[in-house]
């Protein structure tokens, strides 16, 4: 694997880091206390092409051991740990597909990905999707999901909760799933795209969070809702061959790099504040022991978040590479998570009161970073991913 930055991935990091440093990162603590960035703002970042995901149809990934022409998902981690730097509910409240995008990408076809896309190329609008997966009695449980999907002439009836779901209210569509038969186990999952609108499908509570604040998460309720078979994700010949569980799974292997990456970024931040604040406040060259820890632990943070990065890294270029990478997106994730969460907590501890301010940075990170071990599968689920995947006679997760 070449560590060098393409030209373009070079540019794409700058441009990211100006944008997070001059733009972003200024309008965080409002955005924090506001529960939301202006429209304007998110506006005048889709116009300069800064979205949340893909927004285009395109042909299906490369096929295994076939590199693609563009480096896009080592590319987009690039971009996700600098926005981070600079804010990360930001990265989640860009208008675009979201989490929703990947499904849509992966499994559904041409006319579905043209469809659905569709809203997102309007410059002058903001459009989001969303992806409902988690539901109160399965979370890091995804294969006891228990929202339903009866066949009903052309339509499926859902009924069911999902909940934290990312800019679910004011989302366009999201990509629900569900099962058509709770006895079938994960081979029942089915995932369909549900339009705003469609009757029975409304928003319950928005939540009131710790961290990532200016992001939005929302409960969603379906009461027998009619979704047309035209919205069954891939149609329904895919589910012969495969099923809805596995289409959730391929979105996380594209997914969890992003979000480790996005840890490594706010981690970053947090060691930068430390660090700076240590050579302002102290001469770490004199011989004193407390300064000899600070050297030691600042030292510490900055070797974890590049050992991060780098983990973070292989998993995206396994993803370009048309790669299996569940085992390494799952590492990146557990292990970025992990690191993120103790060097905000060392940021804090070189910061001492400094840094516990409620209008530090510092503080903000502290409470944003928790939801990195939790989101898109809990490190204890992330470990069971990589566990089983170590072992050929376990059954694969």
């Amino acid at each position: 694997m070449d560590f060098t930055l393409t030209p373009g991935q070079e540019n794409i990091r700058q441009l990211t880091h100006w944008l997070a440093e001059n733009e972003i990162r200024p309008l965080s603590l409002a955005a924090d206390r506001q529960h939301h960035f202006p429209d304007a703002f998110l506006l005048k970042l889709k116009q300069m092409g800064v979205t949340q995901g893909a927004t285009e149809a395109e042909d299906r990934p490369a096929e295994v051991g076939v590199r693609r022409s563009k480096q896009a998902n080592r590319s987009a981690v690039i971009g996700a740990e600098e926005m981070a730097w600079g804010d990360a509910s930001l990265i989640l409240s860009l208008p675009g597909p979201g989490l929703g995008g990947p499904p849509i990408r992966l499994t559904g076809t041409k006319e579905q990905q043209e469809r659905f896309f569709a809203p997102f190329q309007r410059e002058e609008e903001l459009h989001w999707g969303a992806y409902g997966l988690t539901e109160p009695q399965a979370g890091s449980d995804v294969a006891g999901l228990q929202t339903t999907a009866k066949k009903d002439g052309h339509h499926y009836v859902l009924n069911g909760r999902k909940c934290y779901i990312t800019n679910g209210a004011r989302a366009d569509w999201v990509v629900i799933f569900a099962t058509v038969n709770p006895s079938l186990g994960r081979a029942g999952h089915r995932a369909f795209v549900v339009e705003k609108g469609t009757p029975g499908f409304s928003v319950g509570k928005l939540e009131k969070k710790m961290g990532l604040r200016a992001s939005e998460t929302a409960e969603l309720v379906l009461e027998d809702c009619r979704v047309h078979v035209d919205n069954l994700l891939g149609g329904e010949s895919i589910y012969e061959a495969t099923d809805g569980f596995k289409t959730a799974m391929k979105t996380f292997d594209n997914t969890r790099p992003l979000v480790a990456a996005m840890a490594v970024g706010i981690g970053r931040a947090a060691y930068e504040r430390a660090r700076d604040f240590a050579k302002e406040a102290y001469c770490l060259a004199r011989p004193l022991p407390r300064h000899a820890l600070i050297q030691a632990l600042l030292g510490k943070m900055e070797r974890r978040l590049e050992a991060a990065r780098l983990l973070v890294w292989r998993a995206a270029a396994m993803a370009d590479l048309g790669l299996p990478n569940t085992k390494e997106a799952s590492m990146s994730k557990a292990y970025a998570a992990e690191v993120a969460q103790q060097v905000t907590i060392d940021a804090l501890e070189v910061m001492g009161a400094a840094g516990n301010h409620q209008d530090a940075l510092v503080e903000k990170w502290f409470r944003d970073v928790k939801v990195y071990d939790i989101f898109e599968g809990t490190g204890q689920i992330q470990r069971i991913v990589i566990a089983k995947r170590l072992f050929e006679t376990i059954k694969s997760f």
